[in-house]
């Protein structure tokens, strides 16, 4: 940020000072007719009681994701826009390359009716699509659960068990391996073929490589994006015909490759 920068800066943040000193005021004034507006704070991770999450430095957690307790997270894992993973009454456990998409809910359960412990263990390698509930089950390696499907507790995917989209997946229900279940109560459909059994373990590998753009993209400053903003605007590239309706005359060439210095700092590569 050059001079000029900082000199803005500086006069927003006292402009934005005197205004909330003005609303203080103002709000003493008010006495008791004064409505006291709560600060809402959102925490990515937050501990509850004496549990703390833990996730690996590898894995993607969203911004707008909630890990809340004692959940761990392997790595490479990724935890989406939205979800919810509330640890606090039990464990939750999720393995490695395994994606948990967005709005997910994984909850637990310190016991069922018999007194059965219920954390909710997933494995690696498991896709978890959009809107999924997990409460209180297992989910085992290279296993996949359908958009809005949801399992209650007790319920056990052996590897390579698939449910349904929508699926109501019933307590204490296992959907052996190799098995796709659905409906409402979820029943078992048919056997996966081996193409889509390869298609579960490839979905996790295409979303932990996913994982690593959103992450590099998050992790960006202010300043960078602000740059790479000017610099779209500034390169645009636009169809002959639209340039030709503008009368306009472009000079950019075909591939645009920028110098490695235009940017402040080079963004990690992702792994290959």
């Amino acid at each position: 940020m050059g001079t000029l920068g900082k000199v803005i800066y500086t006069v927003g943040f006292w402009i934005r000072e005197t205004g909330q000193a003005i609303d203080r005021l103002g709000s003493r004034l008010q006495g008791n007719y004064y409505f006291k507006e709560q600060l809402s704070r959102h925490r990515t991770l937050m501990n509850i009681f004496d549990k703390v999450p833990n996730v690996d430095k590898d894995a993607f957690v969203a911004p707008s994701a909630s890990v809340i307790g004692d959940v761990q997270v392997g790595q490479g894992s990724s935890i989406w826009y939205g979800c919810v993973l509330r640890g606090d009454v039990n464990s939750i456990r999720v393995g490695s390359r395994t994606n948990i998409q967005d709005n997910s809910l994984v909850h637990v359960a310190k016991s069922n009716l018999s007194g059965k412990v219920l954390p909710t263990i997933i494995g690696d390698n498991v896709t978890v699509g959009h809107s999924a509930v997990l409460h209180g089950c297992t989910v085992e390696d290279e296993a996949f659960v359908g958009m809005g499907a949801i399992l209650l507790d007790g319920v056990i995917v052996e590897k390579n068990g698939m449910v349904a989209a929508g699926a109501l997946v019933r307590q204490n229900t296992r959907i052996p391996a190799g098995e796709v279940w659905g409906g409402n109560p979820a029943k078992f459909l048919r056997k996966l073929t081996q193409e889509e059994i390869a298609f579960i373990t490839e979905s996790a590998t295409n979303y932990s490589n996913l994982a690593q753009v959103h992450a590099i993209e998050n992790a960006k400053t202010f300043e960078e994006i602000e740059l790479e903003k000017a610099l779209r605007k500034k390169f645009a590239r636009r169809d002959e015909e639209y340039d030709s309706m503008l009368g306009v005359i472009r000079e950019v060439p075909p591939e645009l490759i920028l110098p490695d210095n235009v940017l402040p700092r080079k963004s990690p590569k992702l792994s290959q």
